[in-house]
This record gives structure tokens, C-alpha cells and sequence, in this order.
């Protein structure tokens, strides 16, 4: 894939099917997410809008047509004093990996972002994840806190790490 192959638009739902399917398997076979069931196209499609109604950017990577990858920020906390505060994710197809398409994905995300109401992106990374810390890193996050065994899944207890850039 190259970057005159790639498309990045806004998500709507309709591409939850799609970005559902991309999503899964990290549900299924990962500690990536702390989800624990597959999501369905309906909940993803619910999902996507949510954060469409809050007018926050929901973009998805078109390879050739097919979604190849999506990224989205949401509300960092419900409570008022948080408002400019949010919390972004990425997820890509496995196909995707390796090639660039991350930064590409997550610098148009953080650009949306620049043109929004936002102050300061924060990720929260389940780790060990060197390719997205990595990516993180590379786009300007830095490391501002760690939690020591705050989820589990697979019988196991996962760490998180917290990112954040101001973007502002």
C-alpha cells in the first residue's frame, strides 16, 4: 500500500461493519482491548455516531475501497471540567501493520483534532504494546502515568500506560 492508495475520510455508520470486523480479532485474540465480547456492526454503528453527535473526529483508512483501519476521540471523562480533554484510540488491520499507515491514520486524527474544541489528546495503552507506544512517542506523546496490573483478561493482569499531547 502506498499513500496515493490511501484514503482518509470520516467514518459514518455505515462503515461499522466493516471497522467491526477490523476491531474483533484484537477482541478475541488480544489484551489490546479490554472488551471481552465482539462487538456487533449495530453497537459499532451506535458507537460511531456517539462520537459523531459530540462532534469529535471518527476517521477511518480506505485501502483500495476496504477499510484498512480507524481512529477516533472521545470524551476523556463525563465530568465538565474534562471537556477539552479526550482520549483517542487506533486499531489496524493486521494487513495494515508495519507500513506507516498508523502515523498517517493518527496524524490526520490529531489535525481533526487541532481543528476542534480539543486541548490535550491522552491514550491509554495496554502494555507491553512497543508498536503503539512507539507510535505514540513518535508523534509527540509523552509518557504521563502507569498503572500496575489495572486490568485483566485471559487470566492475566495487564498494565496500562498514559500518553498525552497537547494539541492546542
Amino acid at each position: 500500500m502506498t499513500a496515493s492508495e490511501l484514503v482518509i475520510r470520516p467514518a459514518t455508520p455505515a462503515d461499522a461493519g466493516a471497522i467491526a470486523a477490523l476491531y474483533n480479532p484484537y477482541v478475541r485474540d488480544t489484551v489490546i482491548t479490554f472488551e471481552y465480547d465482539e462487538v456487533t456492526a449495530d453497537t459499532m454503528a451506535a458507537r460511531i455516531q456517539a462520537v459523531l453527535d459530540m462532534d469529535l473526529p471518527y476517521l477511518v483508512a480506505e485501502d483500495e475501497g476496504a477499510i484498512v483501519g480507524y481512529a477516533y476521540a472521545s470524551p476523556y471523562r463525563p465530568r465538565a471540567a474534562y471537556l477539552h480533554s479526550v482520549e483517542t484510540t487506533i486499531y489496524l488491520g493486521h494487513e495494515a501493520r508495519g507500513r506507516g499507515l498508523g502515523r498517517t491514520l493518527y496524524s490526520a486524527l490529531l489535525d481533526a483534532l487541532r481543528a476542534s474544541h480539543a486541548h490535550t489528546a491522552i491514550s491509554l495503552i495496554a502494555l507491553p504494546n512497543d508498536a503503539s507506544v512507539g507510535l505514540h512517542m513518535a508523534l509527540g506523546f509523552r509518557e504521563v502515568g502507569y498503572l500496575a496490573e489495572a486490568g485483566r483478561k485471559f487470566d492475566r493482569w495487564i498494565d496500562v500506560g498514559y500518553y498525552q499531547l497537547s494539541v492546542s
